[in-house]
């Protein structure tokens, strides 16, 4: 039933589903990351009573407000895509992915559009203590989104507690708990939220930089580096752990996207981590013969201490995924990719089978054709499947990202050290090579958590959801016209979004904290 759709509307499908979620995540990182080091400058003026942190948190949240309305606005569109793009995602597992999105607009947004009312006008108006609660409270309400953001999206990457109900054509949730806290969902949500308050503590050094650059705001720019280096710091070493996590959660539930990430065609044990590497560009797909790499660098054992916790474990490559026949852990044999996809069709044609069965009112032949697809669900999105090789994601992108992400992640934990120990051991004010480092910083913490993006999601290509939806099956029926229009429409008003937001916090900067906020 796939044969008529156009291989073009795919690709810009997800070109313009693409082109949404990095605009978005401009600017959800940096809203997560200014709410915990506002927070934090707060409360010290709580504790305190110096009005020197008060203009202090006030100037942050005055560019927190300014981020965090631009990303409301690319949030929605981004959530009314998968009406719009995916309708046939949508219906097939509504049930269970929209139940998260649903309980992130009704929860946390009216947390966060109520407390922050409070947070920016209530200065002179409430207590000081019912403030700083609402400050916290906008920064939980912004974390708590994310949360049941990251629970839909890692349900995709490791779909759990749902059943197949065949009489509806869709998958329901049958486990609320299992959706909701599934080990990939914990690690990915800890990892993204500490990335984020690695790149709010990354724009305030750099801003605070700034003013050291243009011999401004000294005492406001030295206490601000000190907080958000302090916060950048630990965000950054804890985001190292929970990274090592997530590689753990990708081993066990996406192998294939490991071994992309690894450019690891053939498995062995005691498998090694490239630390560095070159792809040789003339390997096409995994059975061509050519070599992964013209150059590369590895840590011996390192990639099966990471799949598998064990340094002479096993970690199949994309050749062994796709030959398959390697012995799992309950000691089964792997299915080849041609096996799981003869599974599938036989799961596709069982459907078709008892949907025609119940219509005749014959229970014999649908209670027959139900136990075939029951056997055979679990590879059920591989009979869309026509080539093995569509199973491989892009090889170089995953691994050049997945190495952009992991070096700028150690960079910033050198980075936050050096600064911490400049602010408190030398004259960090009158360094200026150093001011011109942090500053250049701030668009590496928008590339990292970029890159670590591209990782998640083309990494786990052809897959809508893991195993069972790939995004051939997953595409509403438009035409392709209509899609590169709306393309070119958002590509244009989101660069216009980030233009106006750049223009605007900047002028906020260039006003600074003193003139801006005793007005």
């Amino acid at each position: 039933m796939l044969e008529n759709i156009d291989s073009s509307l795919i690709d810009w499908s997800r070109a313009q589903f693409a082109l949404t979620a990095i605009y978005h995540w401009l600017f959800v990182p940096l809203t997560l990351g200014l709410a915990v080091v506002m927070g934090i400058m707060e409360t010290i003026y709580y504790r305190t009573g110096n009005e020197f942190w008060k203009r202090t948190a006030r100037f942050w949240m005055k560019l927190f407000g300014i981020n965090f309305a631009i990303g409301v606005a690319t949030g929605l569109i981004l959530e009314f895509e998968f009406g719009t793009n995916w309708s046939n995602y949508s219906w097939f597992v509504g049930d269970i992915f929209g139940a998260p999105l649903a309980i992130e607009g009704i929860v946390a947004f009216f947390m966060e559009a109520t407390f922050i009312a409070v947070m920016f006008f209530g200065w002179n108006k409430v207590g000081k203590g019912f403030h700083l609660a609402s400050t916290w409270l906008t920064g939980l309400g912004a974390t708590i989104s994310a949360w049941w953001i990251l629970v839909a999206n890692a349900w995709m990457q490791n779909p759990v507690g749902m059943t197949f109900n065949p009489d509806t054509a869709r998958n329901e949730m049958v486990d609320f708990l299992a959706v909701a806290t599934s080990p990939m969902a914990v690690n990915k949500f800890c990892h993204t939220v500490l990335s984020g308050w690695v790149l709010g503590a990354i724009f305030v050094v750099g801003v605070s930089c700034w003013y050291l650059w243009r011999r401004r705001e000294r005492e406001f720019a030295l206490s601000s580096i000190k907080v958000a280096a302090w916060t950048g710091l630990c965000a950054a070493l804890l985001s190292a752990w929970t990274g090592d996590g997530s590689g753990y959660q990708v081993a066990q539930k996406q192998p294939m996207k490991l071994a992309a990430m690894e450019g690891y065609y053939e498995g062995t044990q005691g498998a090694g981590l490239v630390a560095f590497g070159i792809l040789n560009p003339a390997k096409q797909t995994a059975d061509d013969g050519e070599d992964a790499f013209l150059f590369r660098i590895e840590i011996p054992k390192m990639l099966s201490l990471l799949a598998e916790r064990e340094a002479d474990a096993f970690v199949p490559g994309i050749n062994n995924l796709l030959r398959g026949g390697y012995t799992l852990k309950d000691g089964t044999q792997a299915l080849s990719a041609e096996e799981k996809i003869e599974r599938g069709r036989k799961a596709i044609a069982a459907f078709a089978e008892y949907r025609a069965a119940k219509a005749e009112g014959n229970d014999k032949v649908a209670q027959s054709a139900r136990q075939t697809l029951e056997e055979n669900m679990p590879f059920f999105g591989y009979g869309y499947i026509k080539d093995v090789n569509e199973l491989v994601p892009n090889v170089p992108l995953t691994f050049y990202m997945f190495r952009v992400m992991v070096i700028l992640g150690g960079y910033f934990i050198l980075f936050f050290a050096v600064v911490l120990f400049l602010v408190y051991r030398k004259p960090l004010a009158e360094m200026r090579w150093m001011h011109w480092v942090a500053m250049l910083t701030i668009p590496l913490g928008y590339l990292a958590g970029q890159a670590g993006w591209a990782v998640a999601e083309c990494g786990r290509q052809p897959w809508t959801i893991q195993d069972m939806l790939p995004t051939c099956a997953s595409v509403s029926r438009l035409e392709v016209g209509s899609v590169q229009t709306t393309f070119f429409i958002f590509l244009a008003l989101f660069t216009i979004l980030l233009v106006a937001e750049i223009g605007i916090m900047l002028k906020a900067i260039r006003k600074g904290p003193e003139q801006q906020l005793n007005v």
